[in-house]
């Protein structure tokens, strides 16, 4: 097999088409579609079957590019570190992570890393739906407590709480235990079931049961941040999110959940190697949050 034709057939595989794999690659359409011709004639198989408005693998393309896409993904990236010096991070670096994440951590962690490392190009993606790092072409994949996937390696990188908070202008309501619950008027995610109630820690380790009454219904926490902040009424938010407000007695923490911690997790393909360029990002990340629980990899 030709192997730059080998490498243009997975581009072509792995980004659904011969125009986005060549917008992406810089590589001309009619070399791609040259290529992947010569490669089926090569084999002596069908790789692609071409439409007027789409394609779609064969089952012999689908399996060729099931088993030498990755490999391929790892020797680039191995003669790149040998090239250019495994601890010398360059080159391009996209991270897809969740939109409140994004936006309350990583514009002074990107700057922090752009300034400390400027031969590598930053791209910081705020989405929350589930990506695939090959399929969209991410380096690294920011989740918070993402379910097992087979198809990613990783590690848990942070934990945080979820507090209960509410304007200082919002009164208190009084903490009743042993079962019996305090009402109080509240600001929810609009994903947050009827009926739900808090559970929060108390200091003689007894739970306080709160029965949030929604007033609002957010589809983002920002959101609900932000009416909590006007005074709208209590909110369950990430301690990431409210920490600023708290500090600055724009917030008042009445406590914590109850409920596990919040796990965050870096995650990549499986098929790469873990390159120079994610490692310094992981270790700037580590440097930004000094006064919380990071957790180390094994």
């Amino acid at each position: 097999m030709d192997m730059e034709a080998l490498v243009d057939f997975n581009l072509v595989a792995a980004h659904g088409g011969f125009g986005r794999a060549s917008r992406i690659s810089e590589r001309s359409k009619a070399t791609l579609s040259r290529h992947v011709s010569e490669l089926e004639q090569d084999l002596g198989v069908r790789l692609i079957e071409r439409g007027s408005q789409s394609l779609r693998l064969t089952d012999e393309g689908r399996a060729l590019h099931e088993r030498t896409y990755g490999l391929l993904g790892e020797i680039q990236e191995a003669g790149e570190q040998i090239v250019l010096g495994a601890s010398t991070p360059k080159g391009r670096l996209r991270v897809s992570a969740p939109v409140v994440f994004a936006h309350v951590a990583l514009p002074r962690i990107g700057a922090r890393f752009a300034l400390a490392y400027p031969e590598v190009a930053l791209e910081i993606v705020a989405e929350d739906r589930k990506v695939d790092p090959v399929e969209d072409g991410y380096d690294l994949v920011i989740r918070i407590d993402p379910s097992p996937d087979e198809r990613l390696i990783g590690r848990r990188f942070l934990n945080d709480e979820r507090l209960i908070v509410a304007s200082p202008d919002v009164p208190r309501p009084p903490l009743a235990t042993g079962g019996e619950q305090s009402h109080v008027k509240a600001v929810f995610l609009s994903a947050t079931p009827l009926g739900a109630v808090w559970r929060m820690k108390s200091d003689n380790a007894d739970e306080v049961v709160l029965k949030p009454e929604p007033i609002l219904r957010f589809s983002s926490l920002l959101m609900v941040r932000d009416a909590v902040l006007a005074g709208a009424g209590a909110g369950l938010l990430p301690k990431l999110l409210v920490t600023d407000d708290i500090d600055a007695g724009r917030l008042v923490c009445w406590g914590t959940h109850a409920g596990p911690a919040v796990e965050i997790w870096a995650l990549q393909s499986s098929r790469r190697l873990i390159g120079a360029k994610v490692r310094a990002f992981l270790e700037v990340m580590e440097k930004a949050f000094p006064a919380r629980v990071f957790v180390r990899p094994s």
